[in-house]
């Protein structure tokens, strides 16, 4: 495919960025990144992976086939990654998000941005990531994320795309979007990290949901149903902690909430397809290969439901399929027999 020029230089737009994490979405981002004309620098924990790919030139792990650019860079070495850029973008599993941070506290000077397109909550605590970073780091950084409708394997590809960059100053979501955009890739702004966040977040249990009612083979009106409603839930949430219902029905909310439900690019669709058809969740997992964020952040969104005061039910059974050996049909059952209510 050709891709368009990139996006004209900006005073606001970083020259080079560091991404730590060389999965399939790290490595397709920072592939983005570096067809924008960015100087790339790609870490990953794993130093026999980095190597690999230094030498292949493609992460023939997760995108193989897809050849990095020349300005595409991997290091195992955090000290090199935190000295390439002012700009360090986070690209792990949920569950190392604070103890990558815990690294990078005595590393990073006064006036590093700190980013991240990681999708979940803390596993335990319920902590949305930007709670996470400013216990880490202080409430005096600058951060933000990327999220939205976006599989790993298009963006690498350079097929068209969208997603939304949401940061704590509006300074920052520019600056992160003039890093994005360019090519095929289209970012919009926001300031409400709150919103992006936790559409980002509980889309990954819902779509484990639609990917249980596929499994059991109860077709296209449970799964339009299990959508609609999820997005029910997930408004209630965002109203009751202050974000914002256009973040929500926007591409980083509804948007990614009906990309992960339909599409079994979607690990977190995946999971719930084979639990439905019987599976062990372990033993899913295990298949899938990768982090499926839904099946942890289930265990935390009780946490900020209860918190809320508000009903989750459909996050709630997938909770309890997962990790209290709820079998899928007698989760539908428990759905469907529910009281009856006005839908809004």
């Amino acid at each position: 495919m050709t891709h368009s020029k990139k996006a004209p230089e900006d005073s606001n737009r970083p020259t080079a960025i560091s991404v730590y994490g060389a999965g399939s979405w790290g490595t397709a981002l920072a592939l983005q990144l570096a067809r924008n004309g960015l100087n790339v620098l790609l870490w990953d924990y794993n130093p026999e992976h980095i190597a690999l790919y230094k030498k292949q030139r493609e992460n023939i792990h997760y995108l193989p086939g897809i050849p990095f650019p020349e300005n595409l860079k991997c290091t195992d070495s955090i000290d090199e990654m935190v000295q390439h850029s002012k700009d360090q973008l986070i690209v792990i599993p949920s569950h190392g998000f604070r103890s990558l941070l815990k690294t990078l506290r005595p590393l990073l000077s006064n006036n590093q941005n700190i980013f991240w397109a990681t999708k979940g909550l803390e596993v335990g605590t319920g902590k949305l990531l930007h709670e996470v970073l400013i216990e880490e780091l202080g409430n005096k950084v600058s951060y933000g994320l990327v999220s939205g409708p976006t599989f790993a394997l298009e963006v690498a590809k350079g097929l068209p795309s969208a997603m939304t960059a949401a940061a704590s100053t509006p300074e920052l979501a520019k600056r992160i979007a003039n890093a994005f955009q360019g090519g095929n890739y289209r970012v919009y702004t926001s300031d409400d990290v709150l919103g992006v966040e936790l559409g980002g977040a509980i889309k990954n249990v819902l779509a484990i949901a639609a990917g249980i009612s596929d499994g059991l083979g109860f077709g296209a009106n449970a799964r339009v149903a299990i959508i609609t409603r999820g997005l029910a839930e997930i408004l209630r949430l965002a109203k009751s902690m202050g974000a914002k219902n256009e973040t929500i029905m926007g591409l980083s909310g509804v948007g990614d909430l009906i990309l992960t439900c339909t599409d079994n690019q979607s690990r977190n669709r995946r999971l719930g397809l084979a639990l439905g058809k019987g599976r062990a969740v372990e033993v899913a997992i295990k298949e899938i290969g990768q982090a499926v964020e839904g099946a942890k952040s289930s265990s935390c969104i009780g946490v900020l439901a209860e918190r809320a005061n508000i009903e989750m039910p459909i996050c709630q059974v997938v909770h309890q399929v997962i990790y209290e050996n709820l079998s899928p049909k007698h989760a539908v059952k428990a759905l469907l027999s529910r009281q009856l209510k006005a839908e809004f």
